[in-house]
């Protein structure tokens, strides 16, 4: 059979199939923005490729326990989240009071409590080869949402030297393999009825990107698909969705990669709005060229201070200052009518050190709101601090010390431009945003009709 023919192959996208967005900047240097009118609505899915036999103790084929919720690899502490299950983001017609939100006093979406040990309903997959990490959920459909049952993060910096070669790297490439045959060994034998495998920022901008899928493919056995930059942002929205405080007016999502990050802008509008689907409020987007890789190997990330901070500032607000679709929303962010909803390693760094946290915990940090004096207070907390004091503290790490200031800067020149009271934090973004997106296409959360609930449907008679 044909390779392009092959039914459980995964579409390619990316490069050709996404003209206008090869190049992110227009022809007058300024940054292309995007109008929600011309969103494209990518929702490719396939099944998994044939399943190896399991060893017979029961273990995944790399030997790790099929039943433990997380491995995390090299240690990625943002990367594997708990056990527990997400909400649904869209699906519920009022939020479950589940605690009240400290800066507005509101009820906010309670969280699906864990339940049974071991995963007896069907299992979808999820995975995301960025520019600086590999991550993989492995979920089942949950009441109104769905319940982790395995996941993997692993730190692999697959975009190091790229902004200055504009290709991947033999290291760069065998570390991300390594990660991607461990994903294989997760996935081979669970019976996973969908999944969804892509690469983001790193495989969109490098020469050799396409090469190395196929690499990927010959090596470890899975088909990725290049992930278009609007597809990817739509998918962000997904996955935040249940922490969007629908009672504000809008809300700026931002999603701070290593080779790119992402905006959306959020307008509610009038009518219904909790419940709704939550991409259907998008009235601009944006891809910018820059994420905490690029950023921190163009200014340096070990020693970082005050002026190499700036620098870094400055480098993003050029960016954002050639947003002109972007130029109405400063007029809207009065007082409590806008907030920012932040899905990054960023983001849950400063929500884990603002409380404290001697070990990272995603069910602590997930949700948490932040005020905008909060967040400046903790940006210059981490600028205050060298090299080895960021390596030293829990929730950053040596993998990401030298990294973080610059996903600070990144935020710091979207508060200065674009400032809202409150922020919340996501630990969740583009894998939960698909999950949603495959079992949703499957019919999993399908409610009955009322005639079927009432007992009067077709055919039951009176």
């Amino acid at each position: 059979m044909a390779r392009g023919d092959d039914p459980g192959a995964v579409r390619r996208s990316g490069g050709d199939a996404d003209p206008g967005l090869r190049d992110p900047h227009r022809g007058d240097g300024r940054l292309q923005s995007h109008d929600a009118s011309a969103w494209l609505g990518d929702a490719t899915a396939t099944d998994v490729r044939a399943p190896q036999r399991p060893r017979p103790d029961g273990r995944d084929p790399d030997g790790a326990d099929p039943r433990a919720p997380t491995d995390r690899g090299n240690a990625d502490p943002h990367g594997a989240p708990s056990d527990a299950a997400t909400a649904l983001p869209w699906a519920a017609e009022a939020p479950e009071p589940g605690g009240a939100d400290p800066l507005r006093g509101e009820p906010v979406p309670r969280r699906v409590p864990a339940g049974r040990a071991r995963a007896t309903g069907p299992l979808y997959a999820a995975l995301d080869l960025g520019t600086n990490n590999c991550r993989l959920l492995v979920a089942e459909p949950w009441h109104q949402g769905f319940r982790v049952v395995d996941a993997f993060s692993r730190i692999v910096r697959l975009g190091e030297g790229l902004s200055r070669s504009g290709r991947l790297s033999e290291a760069a490439q065998d570390r991300a393999i390594d990660a991607l045959k461990v994903c294989r060994g997760k996935l081979d034998g669970r019976g996973i009825v969908r999944s969804r495998l892509v690469a983001t920022e790193a495989c969109r901008a490098a020469e050799n990107g396409a090469e190395f899928l196929d690499r990927v493919e010959r090596e470890a056995g899975l088909r990725l698909e290049i992930l278009t930059r609007e597809t990817e942002a739509r998918l962000a929205v997904a996955g935040c969705a249940n922490l969007i405080d629908w009672s504000s007016d809008g809300a700026l999502l931002f999603d701070i990669g290593g080779g790119s990050s992402e905006l959306v802008w959020l307008e509610f509008g009038t009518g219904r709005r909790y419940g709704s689907d939550p991409t259907r409020h998008i009235r601009a987007w944006t891809s910018l060229p820059v994420g905490v890789v690029t950023l921190s190997e163009r200014h340096g990330g070990v020693a970082v201070g005050p002026q190499v901070f700036e620098d870094m500032v400055a480098d993003v607000d050029d960016l954002l200052a050639g947003l002109t679709e972007w130029r109405g929303l400063e007029a809207r962010l009065g007082p409590g009518r806008y907030h920012m909803l932040g899905t990054s390693g960023t983001v849950t760094t400063l929500a884990g050190v603002h409380l404290g946290l001697k070990r990272y915990d995603r069910r602590r940090v997930d949700g948490t709101w932040l005020s905008d004096f909060e967040v400046g207070e903790m940006i210059d907390q981490l600028l205050a601090m060298d090299f080895d004091d960021r390596v030293a503290n829990p929730c950053i790490g040596l993998d990401r010390a030298d990294l973080v200031l610059a996903g600070c800067a990144i935020l710091e020149a979207i508060r200065r431009r674009w400032r809202c009271d409150r922020l919340r934090v996501a630990d969740r973004g583009l894998r939960e945003g698909m999950l949603t997106e495959l079992m949703m296409g499957d019919g999993i959360w399908r409610r009955p009709s009322r005639g079927a609930r009432s007992g009067r449907g077709e055919g039951s008679g009176t």
